[in-house]
């Protein structure tokens, strides 16, 4: 009996093992968010739909097309420069750069 009811209450718990990594993924992808708009919208179109204010910036939503977004990371963390420039050299701490690949990966479906 007591076996019963200690795997009863074990299945009773197995929901909340996916709640939380889930939870915690829409935190970051959240945060990446926060951070595209506060600090790459007025060039980039950041969300799910819309044009770049930037005519030659790329929306993030097309990112994946180009390369994938996970393999930015050093890019991110050791600063983003590019060939033109209109861009501003960005570096952001690795769990920001974290924050802004999962809200990438989150554009992508």
């Amino acid at each position: 009996m007591r076996r019963l009811t200690v795997m009863a209450g074990a299945l009773a718990l197995l929901p909340l093992l996916h709640v939380a990594p889930a939870a915690a993924w829409d935190r970051k992808v959240e945060r990446g968010r926060t951070l595209t708009r506060a600090q790459c919208a007025r060039c980039h179109a950041v969300g799910r739909t819309g044009t770049s204010p930037l005519r030659q910036a790329p929306p993030f939503r097309t990112l994946h097309e180009r390369y994938p977004v996970e393999n930015l990371e050093e890019a991110l963390t050791e600063g983003i420069r590019t060939g033109h420039p209109s861009m501003p050299e960005f570096r952001f701490d690795p769990d920001e750069a974290e924050a802004i690949i999962a809200y990438l990966k989150s554009l992508e479906s």
